[in-house]
């Protein structure tokens, strides 16, 4: 059994002690203890928005200062931080990272961000990830991507082909296209299977509205939990016992026919 909690935060553009301040205030209004373990999931790039022309100014340094910041808080509550992502210098490039945070303030890994979107500017500014992001919580298997990642099936069907049990998401996606999200989460769930963790944000940068709409969805896409268009948080108990039953009853798996998904036409 996992508690999942969901933070769905306005974020400042630019403005990293304000949106620390706005994690740290709301960790205090809605955290109450609990014998079930629980990972909280913010938005993406919630520490400093999506202010990529200040990119080289406003980049964490492998986003160690952040884990230190969530990592006291992951201490404080007793609790796992699961994204969202910061902006965040790896070498000589900037990169889109979401961190996985445990109880013990450590961090476990990470993932860079490998799709990115033109419609912001990404492709400009940052360079993309390379690879998965495979990582268990508390027995389970899990997964994190971020945003536009979830329009990408063959990607996340791959974390499904080597078991991840839960996908967790952080996004900024926007009003204009919160009816994709709602539907792009929840086939992705039953596609593969698999509960669906998505943290999306909320507010207004540079003209762009952004949607909420953060939901939970378990792996027969029911909607466990859907936030709206204000800053709110959630939270919902899932059981990964039911990935295995379903996966069990209906083994998509193990009947996939992967050699003809990649055969050219003749």
């Amino acid at each position: 059994m996992l508690r999942v909690g969901l933070l769905q935060l306005d974020i400042k553009i630019g403005d990293r002690v304000a949106n620390r301040n706005n994690v740290e205030k709301w960790l205090e209004r809605v955290m109450t203890p609990s014998e079930i373990p629980t990972a909280i999931v913010l938005p993406e790039i919630w520490d400093v928005g999506y202010a990529l022309e200040q990119t080289s100014e406003l980049a964490d340094p492998e986003g160690e200062n952040s884990v230190h910041f969530l990592g006291d808080l992951a201490q404080k509550y007793n609790i796992w931080f699961v994204g969202g992502s910061v902006l965040a210098k790896s070498g000589e490039n900037f990169v889109n990272r979401a961190q996985v945070i445990s109880p013990n303030g450590k961090l476990v890994t990470y993932y860079d961000k490998v799709h990115l979107i033109g419609l912001m500017d990404e492709d400009k500014y940052l360079v993309s990830g390379k690879k998965p992001c495979y990582f268990s919580i508390e027995g389970a298997k899990a997964g994190c991507v971020i945003c536009y990642d979830i329009r990408f099936c063959e990607w996340l069907r791959t974390y499904a082909i080597n078991g991840s049990e839960i996908l967790f998401v952080s996004a900024e996606w926007p009003t204009a296209r919160i009816d994709h999200w709602k539907n792009i989460l929840k086939t992705r769930a039953i596609e593969n299977q698999m509960y669906i963790v998505a943290c999306n944000r909320v507010g207004t940068s540079k003209e762009t509205l952004f949607g909420g709409a953060s939901m939970v969805v378990d792996p027969w896409g029911k909607i466990l939990y859907q936030a709206g268009c204000g800053e709110e948080s959630g939270f919902i108990t899932i059981d990964t016992e039911k990935v295995k039953e379903i996966r069990s009853y209906m083994p998509i798996f193990k009947d996939r026919v992967p050699e003809l998904y990649l055969k050219q036409k003749e």
